[in-house]
């Protein structure tokens, strides 16, 4: 049985998005670090990600634990409708972290890493982290959640980025540390 009908209409997308509340809260704002913020995500990345863990091509445990049975039963138009709600929320700002860890953060997401080959996280995912197309928005993120990300890009069990992989190599973890703080933070 589909989570939807065919064709979706735009109130069907607040329905679908009352499934997705469970882990990933209300409007999609999570409190929850184990679960992404999904509110004000670019659609682009949301339709790109529903569908990888739809097809199995994100292969990291998470994935496979909590999305791959849920993004199952999508189809094409119910994706279509659960980015587009997500990319009309508001997106609510994160919670700051050490001043010090932020300032390193803000200095490698804005200029990178050259001495390791660490490009500015700025220059895909926007000079304010709210994402570009298919770069999702980092702005707000919990940083729990984009250590593990960096960390599942690193070991490649993420397999559908490997610009970011080639990236999250690069990074050692204190500098991860920093720019997810900062992220946090936005």
């Amino acid at each position: 049985m589909a989570l939807t009908m065919t064709p979706v209409r735009p109130e069907d997308s607040a329905r679908l998005a009352q499934l997705c509340a469970s882990c990933h809260g209300p409007h999609g704002h999570s409190d929850s670090p184990m679960y992404p913020r999904l509110d004000g995500q670019t659609p682009e990345y949301l339709r790109t990600q529903l569908k990888a863990f739809r097809e199995h091509g994100r292969g990291e445990t998470d994935a496979r634990t909590h999305m791959w049975g849920v993004a199952s039963r999508l189809d094409d138009a119910a994706i279509q409708a659960l980015a587009a709600y997500y990319a009309r929320q508001t997106a609510t700002p994160g919670a700051a972290g050490a001043p010090e860890l932020m300032d390193k953060g803000r200095a490698i997401f804005e200029k990178g890493v050259p001495d390791s080959g660490v490009p500015a996280c700025a220059s895909c995912h926007g000079a304010q982290a709210q994402g570009a197309g298919a770069f999702p928005r980092l702005a707000g993120q919990h940083q729990a959640y984009l250590l593990r990300q960096i960390e599942v890009f690193r070991n490649r069990s993420r397999g559908n980025s490997p610009v970011m992989s080639a990236v999250a190599h690069d990074l050692s973890y204190d500098d991860a540390r920093a720019v997810a703080a900062y992220l946090q933070s936005r």
